[in-house]
């Protein structure tokens, strides 16, 4: 990014009238890329003729952005002091003046999000478990991994405490291969299916109650409808 830089110079002062202020001003900005910004410090350099060296003023790290073009010393020298007939830093009814600018280079950091159509379909994936009933001795099922939007998942049915509650998760496992900032942004829904049709997620004595046709020959079937809406 090429900065064009220009020494701006208030003789009544930018803030009080009883000091000179000096700033350093980025100018043809139009040039530059419309998010532009950069941090720098700023030193303003004031000869002094008499010790035939420079005073120097520095400003710490500041930020240069569209909104804010210049940064420098509001209070850079009283008047009183430049102006006196004694003064050091006036010969000829002339100043010498220098600047330096030390642009603070960053590393961006870009972060990619893919964002998906709103109007994409949720899709669906059917778990048949057999045997249900040795649930009770197992504890826990977890099906094969399945594919939705490119991403992996897993479905895990398992009983809570006393066996009163039937508990079941939706699993990423793509997890584990992700790096270290990604994921994935997912709407989902459970169910189970019976001869009653499409039910809710419901307590395992419900689910075990032969009305309820919801175990067909100890089998039952697990649905999860999963919206995949940002992977990051």
């Amino acid at each position: 990014m090429h900065l064009n830089r220009r020494l701006v110079i208030y003789p009544g002062g930018k803030e009080k009238g009883d000091y000179i202020s000096v700033y350093l001003s980025v100018v043809d900005t139009n040039s530059l890329p419309l998010d532009w910004e950069f941090n720098a410090t700023c030193t303003v350099f004031l000869y002094d003729h008499i010790l035939d060296k420079y005073l120097c003023f520095r400003v710490n790290e500041r930020n240069f952005n569209k909104t804010t073009t210049e940064w420098g010393f509001p209070k850079f020298i009283p008047k009183k002091v430049l102006i006196d007939q004694s003064s050091r830093y006036i010969a000829d009814d002339s100043i010498v003046l220098g600047a330096e600018i030390l642009v603070i280079k960053r590393h961006r950091v870009i972060e990619t999000v893919t964002l998906l159509k709103t109007t994409e379909v949720p899709q669906k994936y059917e778990w048949k478990i057999q045997e249900f009933s040795k649930l009770e001795e197992d504890r826990v099922r977890i099906s094969e991994e399945f594919t939705i939007r490119d991403v992996n998942w897993r479905m895990k049915l398992y009983l809570n405490g006393d066996s009163s509650e039937l508990s079941m998760d939706v699993v990423c496992a793509s997890a584990d291969t992700f790096d270290a900032h990604q994921k994935v942004k997912a709407e989902f829904y459970l169910r189970l299916k019976g001869r009653l049709g499409v039910k809710a997620f419901i307590s395992f004595s419900t689910m075990r109650d032969p009305e309820n046709g919801l175990l067909v020959d100890d089998c039952c079937t697990l649905q999860v409808e999963i919206l995949v809406q940002l992977v990051v």
